[in-house]
């Protein structure tokens, strides 16, 4: 559902009654004083208390009065108890009131009044109310069921305090239209207890408050009378006030509008509209509306636009996609005609393709032209963009499509994109409505790996497709050697001790392979076995396998592997990181970045290239800066902070290049243990367990910039410093430019199953659109990412965050 879009239900549609619950009573009942007791010190009854509901319509009462069961058991009293009336929601008026009143009979003679309040059923907005209400009780008066009512529930602005506030807060958060965060939950209920507390010693319990439930639906309940084409807040008269229309045909099929457009598209006008030109305005407009980003919905004028001048657009590629856009693919002709166009256009690029593949085009012969420019990408930039390809796979209306097939052919010809490609596939198996799809398209990599005839070294394809199913038997075993070192009992060396004990006896294969496997992160690589006494594991709950592997040239290569860890979203990240990286390099700025390998084997488990590194909370720890860390390794006493100056180039750099993009893709939950440092300067993130703005800490800074990173700089008026915020601006600018292609990598991804993507993939990529700033020019954007590290930096609250981090790490 878009961010402007209102969805509701009509209270004159709902036939069924209306209902609601009264849950409790909170406060101090008032004392009786008896003149009839002549015993001093007599036992005071308790009270017998229940509470008595009645609707009332435009001040009349409608339907029977409805009562609770009698409640001894308090205070404060609660009776949980569902009430249905017999009236219905489609028999209510905007001005109906629930009148409830509290009775005590414990009395003895008749029934003692205790107080009332009423309560409006639609608030000023004319939207049901919904979820708890607290009503403060009149004492000694029966609820008031005429309009405007004398015993109104609501307890008067002037009056309301944090608690009301804070109220209001909650009943937003259990209605779900606050996000849930656990540990800042668990706070919030003790600091509102704490409130209740002040408030009822501030004021004595001088109040009563019963607290009512009303029923919430899935949308919104809209006040409508029966019949009713329009509904109208408030009279209109002659004032020059604004009332509020709720229009219920928006969105829906409009004929006259439908009947207009086909006039102005209909074929007759076709050689009308090849010699049409665009004015300066009309041009500027369109000009505009190629600028969009690819996420944004155009509107019915501007569509009408790029269809009338289409033939003057054939010769602008960027045009093509918006163009396609503007298509009514329903009406036959309409589509024949944009076929014929799109195959004249001018070629696009292979960023405005994967557009193309993207779930707004259903048509068969946009996404095979969309294929055939995908074919002018070499392997390297294909690799770039194959996770979301094999993601497009979910869009396409056939199992063997052009898509799978294009796939398929590129893979036989490159052994790295067969590996990868050959994962990607098998890990969406197990989806239970595509899987299918990836069945017939795994079978078709391999009946065709089969086929391929010996190679220059006699490697034919029915062994080359065996070297990487191997991949999968050993990350069986690796699975059930990671369950075999988690039973056992003890500290950290006893497990590693069972991890070498295994790899040495009960599965000695795993140090020497039958057959030489490709490794599943560097495929190009073929590894021999597993060398026991470098292998080792981390302490952490997962306890994640740090393996040695022994090449074919006798080299060795260290992989973690995880299990009970979803990669999938690490994966992602990590190639965004890679696509970035190129991108920059293209541009001739390298920020020395580490996009290390990663690979998701399954839902719950993975491999991670090692890379040699200290986290910047052990060095802090062990070293008490950054500078003192660097100096050990690449010391020189003649530059600046007594580092070389290669050594502290390679780390602003860097500092730079994961600023920004960390900042652009929302990496949240950064701490001192996600951020890791090689001896040779490089810093690099780790552990994206949080994207697209998600963070489970309160009040994130834009990007992660400790002090101390700020210090090995030199400070904030260093030179080096200003170098590092000049590195992210130039950065910036130059990813802006390839917005489009890294929101169209997103857009593929939003059918998949990565957690905080299909959690709500539309609000993810336009929270990624939010990040590229499109509406600015690259002067005001370097103006504002500056304003953004300053922030960062003189964040305080994070630092906050990072010394309780700190002593829970401690006390792990």
């Amino acid at each position: 559902m878009g961010a402007s879009e209102f969805r509701f239900f009509l209270s004159c549609d709902l036939n069924s009654p209306f209902t609601f619950r009264i849950e409790k009573l909170d406060g101090t009942l008032p004392v009786e004083k008896s003149t009839d007791s002549v015993v001093s010190g007599a036992e005071d009854k308790r009270p017998e208390l229940y509470v008595e509901c009645a609707l009332y319509i435009d001040g009349a009462p409608f339907g029977l009065p409805m009562r609770t069961r009698l409640n001894t058991t308090g205070p404060p009293y609660c009776w949980n108890e569902l009430i249905t009336l017999s009236s219905k929601y489609r028999d209510l008026t905007a001005h109906s009131q629930l009148a409830i009143t509290v009775w005590d009979v414990s009395c003895g003679k008749g029934e003692g009044l205790i107080g009332g309040a009423t309560i409006l059923l639609f608030n000023s907005k004319m939207q049901m109310k919904s979820g708890k209400q607290k009503l403060r009780i009149w004492k000694g008066k029966e609820a008031d069921g005429s309009f405007p009512t004398s015993t109104p529930g609501k307890v008067p602005r002037h009056e309301r305090g944090e608690l009301e506030r804070l109220e209001k807060l909650m009943n937003k958060f259990e209605r779900g239209q606050i996000q849930s965060i656990d540990w800042l939950d668990r706070l919030l209920l003790k600091s509102l207890d704490k409130i209740k507390e002040q408030e009822s010693s501030k004021h004595g319990n001088s109040y009563l408050y019963l607290v009512v439930d009303f029923c919430s639906f899935e949308h919104r309940v809209v006040f409508q009378e029966s019949g009713a084409n329009l509904l109208i807040t408030s009279p209109i008269g002659s004032t020059n006030e604004f009332v509020t229309v709720w229009d219920t045909e928006l969105g829906k099929f409009n004929p006259s509008e439908h009947k207009q457009l086909k006039l102005a598209r209909s074929l007759d006008r076709g050689i009308i509209d090849r010699d049409l030109k665009p004015s300066n305005t009309e041009r500027k407009s369109i000009q505009r509306v190629l600028k969009y980003p690819p996420t944004r919905t155009l509107s019915g004028d501007e569509r009408q636009l790029l269809w009338k001048f289409r033939f003057s657009l054939m010769s602008e590629k960027r045009a093509l996609t918006k163009f396609l856009r503007c298509v009514e693919w329903s009406d036959v002709q309409e589509a024949k005609q944009a076929i014929q166009l799109m195959y004249k256009w001018e070629t696009i690029d292979v960023c405005d393709a994967l557009e193309l593949l993207s779930p707004l085009f259903e048509s068969e012969e946009v996404r095979a032209y969309a294929v055939s420019v995908l074919e002018r990408a070499d392997d390297e930039e294909l690799q770039c963009y194959l996770l979301q390809l094999v993601q497009a796979l979910r869009f396409e209306r056939s199992d063997r499509s052009r898509l799978s097939q294009f796939l398929v052919q590129r893979a036989l010809q490159n052994i790295q994109l067969a590996s990868f490609f050959r994962w990607y596939v098998a890990v969406e198996l197990t989806d239970h409505v595509y899987n299918k799809r990836y069945f017939s398209t795994y079978d078709l990599l391999e009946q065709s790996m089969k086929k391929l005839p010996p190679d220059v070294n006699g490697e034919d394809g029915n062994k080359l497709w065996q070297s990487l199913v191997g991949q999968t038997g050993l990350t069986a075993q690796l699975v059930s050697i990671t369950r075999e070192v988690r039973n056992v009992r003890g500290n950290t060396q006893k497990k590693i001790e069972k991890l070498r004990q295994l790899l040495s006896g009960l599965l000695s294969e795993l140090t020497y392979f039958e057959e030489p496997i490709r490794s599943p992160l560097t495929p190009s690589v073929l590894i021999k076995g597993i060398v026991p006494g470098e292998s080792t594991l981390f302490k952490s709950q997962l306890n994640p396998l740090m393996l040695a592997f022994r090449t074919e040239d006798e080299g060795s290569c260290k992989v973690i592997f995880k299990k009970g860890d979803d990669l999938r979203q690490d994966q992602l990240v990590v190639q965004m990181v890679w696509l970035m990286d190129r991108l920059l390099k293209l541009e001739n700025l390298d920020l020395c970045l580490t996009p290390y390998k990663v690979l998701a084997t399954g839902h719950d488990e993975g491999m991670l290239e090692f890379i040699p590194s200290r986290s910047l909370a052990q060095i802090l720890s062990e070293h008490r800066s950054i500078t003192s860390y660097l100096q050990k390794f690449h010391p020189d006493e003649h530059a600046p902070f007594g580092i070389t100056a290669t050594c502290l180039e390679t780390f602003i750099k860097s500092c730079a290049g994961y600023s920004v993009i960390t900042y652009i893709l929302g990496i949240g939950d950064r701490h001192l243990d996600n951020l890791l440092l090689t001896d040779d300067g490089r810093l690099f993130h780790v552990d994206f367990a949080f994207i697209l703005g998600r963070d489970p800490k309160p009040f994130p800074p834009p990007m992660k910039l400790c002090k101390e990173m700020v210090e090995a700089m030199g400070g904030a008026e260093s030179q080096y410093y200003t170098r590092f915020k000049s590195y992210c601006c130039e950065a910036y600018n130059i990813l802006r430019k390839s917005s489009n292609l890294i929101l169209n990598l997103f857009y593929l991804m939003a059918g998949s199953t990565i957690p905080d993507i299909a959690s709500d993939p539309e609000k993810g990529i336009l929270k990624l659109q939010e990040k590229f700033r499109l509406d600015m020019d690259d002067e005001a954007c370097i103006h504002f990412f500056q304003d953004l590290i300053n922030e960062s930096v003189s964040a305080l609250f994070p630092q906050m965050v990072e010394t309780i981090h700190r002593w829970a790490q401690y006390w792990r």
